[in-house]
């Protein structure tokens, strides 16, 4: 990821804080905290990477990042439910990043592998590389594809689907900043993607399909429908999102460049053990 600009890593550190607001303020309970040290987002729903803290800023010093952390463990000791925090080391000093785990372990915050995100940006997509299915693109806009969204996501994420729907399956999410569809196949839900408008660039979210229908390019041909969309509404063609392992392949097919690399640390809800 060496090739990133410095503003192409700034830019994938503010689309994530972006969406991720975007995904409070569409929350019935959600907030967003913005203090000097520290941007918080906070759906306030049981899946925890939906209570989510970043830095505003590279940290310098052990200090900095302290503060940072120390800030958002006070807010969310108010909560009941459990929160995250991102950060990529592109945004910690050199002196600091082996450093930064111990910081965030004081807090209770552990590190989860499994949710290691690369930030990735495309000005244009590349053309596909192989026949893409045919499916039934459906848009979000009732509590069928609501739900649908959220209980792929879950499904994908090993998360009950009670706890998906709390926060995925919410009107109040989609709009005309928020695009989502659904993909079918023979009228069932197969996949799902979102785009949304962060600071005039398309971003790319809830992408996520059920077993049974990997590796036959359901998920792309649903992001691609999904950003044509957002072409046709919005006239912005430069698409930035954070990709799993799981999904990195087919977005570096898609003619996405990957930019810096974002780790997640995770922390119990008050007063629960893990």
């Amino acid at each position: 990821m060496s090739s990133a600009t410095r503003a192409e890593i700034d830019e994938s550190h503010a689309q994530y804080r972006g969406s991720w607001r975007m995904l409070a303020l569409g929350s019935p309970a959600g907030e967003v905290v913005e203090r000097p040290e520290v941007f918080i987002t906070a759906c306030h729903v049981s899946w925890a990477m939906m209570n989510a803290a970043f830095l505003r800023a590279p940290a310098e010093s052990e200090q900095a990042l302290s503060a940072a952390v120390a800030s958002a463990a006070r807010y969310f000791s108010t909560t009941k439910h459990g929160w995250a925090f991102v950060l990529s080391d592109d945004w910690l000093a050199p002196s600091l990043r082996e450093r930064a785990e111990s910081i965030l372990t004081w807090y209770g915050l552990k590190f989860q592998p499994q949710m290691n995100a690369v930030g990735m940006v495309a000005e244009r997509l590349a053309e596909p590389v192989r026949p893409l299915p045919s499916l039934d693109l459906r848009p979000v806009k009732d509590a069928w594809t609501r739900e649908a969204v959220a209980d792929i996501n879950s499904l994908c994420y090993d998360v009950r689907r009670e706890i998906g729907r709390e926060a995925f399956a919410v009107e109040s999410l989609y709009g005309p900043d928020c695009l989502g569809f659904v993909g079918c196949r023979d009228g069932a839900p197969a996949t799902s993607a979102v785009a949304m408008r962060v600071d005039n660039v398309a971003y790319v979210a809830l992408v996520a399909t059920l077993p049974e229908h990997r590796r036959v390019g359901a998920a792309e041909a649903t992001i691609r429908h999904a950003l044509a969309e957002a072409r046709r509404d919005w006239g912005i063609e430069r698409t930035v999102l954070h990709a799993t392992d799981a999904g990195l392949p087919v977005y570096q097919r898609m003619g996405y460049r990957p930019v810096t690399l974002f780790r997640t640390y995770m922390a119990s809800a008050p007063g629960r053990a893990e």
